[in-house]
């Protein structure tokens, strides 16, 4: 991919995700909900796969994107955390500042594609910003 394609509106270009990867492995875990997810939304997915779980950035982070979190079968998002944990408008918008850091730090860590349901989907396996998205989203839930 060249540095100026995503700039003058060319298309990311992505090596595909090894069937045999961790990563590929925990895809298949929340392949259902991914599904679903997709079905809610036309914008650009990226997965930051974790152990029995999923982060996925939607839209165009770091600029503009939304988060959901696949856990326990279940698809949560900034929605949930307003409603069931009482997130106000000033909080949702650090929480979602700290996230935006979260991942420009990982601007180095090499994406892939995948095809889901006849879809492109770009997959970041990526230990640090699962961590830290992971942190973020649990000192927010456990308060």
């Amino acid at each position: 991919m060249g540095i100026l394609s995503g700039l003058f509106g060319g298309s990311e270009s992505h090596t595909p995700l090894p069937s045999d990867s961790y990563a590929s492995a925990r895809l298949q875990e929340v392949t259902d909900q991914l599904e679903a997810l997709m079905a809610e939304t036309p914008e650009r997915l990226e997965v930051v796969p974790s152990e029995h779980a999923a982060y996925v950035f939607i839209g165009k982070p770091p600029k503009k994107f939304g988060l959901a979190w696949i856990h326990d079968g279940r698809t949560s998002n900034f929605k949930t955390l307003v409603e069931d944990h009482g997130v106000n408008p000033i909080r949702l918008e650090r929480i979602t500042g700290h996230l935006r850091e979260a991942y420009q730090r990982s601007a180095s860590v090499e994406r892939f594609a995948v095809n889901i349901a006849d879809r492109e989907i770009i997959v970041t396996p990526s230990e640090m910003l699962e961590k830290e998205v992971h942190d973020i989203i649990d000192e927010v839930i456990k308060k």
